[in-house]
């Protein structure tokens, strides 16, 4: 059975590190101003339940689903790859192929650069991978593109509106935080996705979406 949700959820895979805190913030953004609600492993935070199943259950419940390879390089501090993501894509292709409910599922898949996946997962080699060269205006287009796609929704803003407003956003955030009393320092993923739905709704430019 659907989640209640699950049209409107975007499933995001990707590191969770301070590197690629740009990217990621710069694409929840994008995924509320389009008009849906971006999901992770961040807002799980409930220790008695295995960190697999969390995601696993987070996959199910979401229609869309950002799967982004481009941090599968050698870790400086282990020399190990980080195959999480690798992983979590692999979960997600086999809930579509499986699960009847699923079926409908839609991916976007990032790589940094052009063709580096084939390295080390070349079984995906016929998806359709998309660039983002480390740029988080680029990850909203192409995030914004995608979901107007896939929709064909006719309300969502171009990408470089998007990628605005995200710039004035991300201005007043401090401000936002004090107002709320929450540290910006150590802001939560649901905190921060609040402060964005919150500043969305104030901001007279914004889209309005139901």
């Amino acid at each position: 059975m659907r989640h209640d949700e699950y049209e409107r959820n975007v499933f995001i895979n990707c590191p969770f590190d301070d590197d690629y805190a740009p990217l990621f913030e710069a694409i929840v953004f994008a995924i509320n101003d389009a008009g849906f609600r971006p999901k992770c492993a961040r807002e799980r935070l409930d220790s008695s339940q295995v960190r697999l199943y969390k995601i696993v259950e987070l996959i199910s419940a979401s229609r869309y689903s950002i799967h982004d390879l481009s941090r599968t390089a050698l870790d400086e501090r282990t020399s190990l790859p980080r195959f999480n993501m690798p992983l979590e894509l692999g979960i997600d292709l086999g809930c579509k192929a499986f699960n009847p409910d699923c079926a409908d599922k839609s991916f976007l898949i990032f790589d940094s650069e052009q063709y580096q996946f084939q390295k080390y997962v070349s079984d995906i080699s016929g998806q359709d991978l998309h660039q983002h060269a480390n740029s988080p205006k680029a990850a909203v287009t192409h995030v914004r593109d995608w979901l107007r796609t896939e929709t064909d929704r006719d309300d969502i803003p171009g990408g470089a509106a998007i990628y605005d407003r995200y710039e004035k956003f991300r201005a007043e955030l401090p401000a936002i935080c004090v107002e709320l009393e929450l540290d910006l320092a150590h802001l939560a993923f649901a905190d921060f996705s609040y402060t964005i739905a919150r500043w969305l709704r104030r901001t007279p430019e914004s889209t309005p979406h139901s």
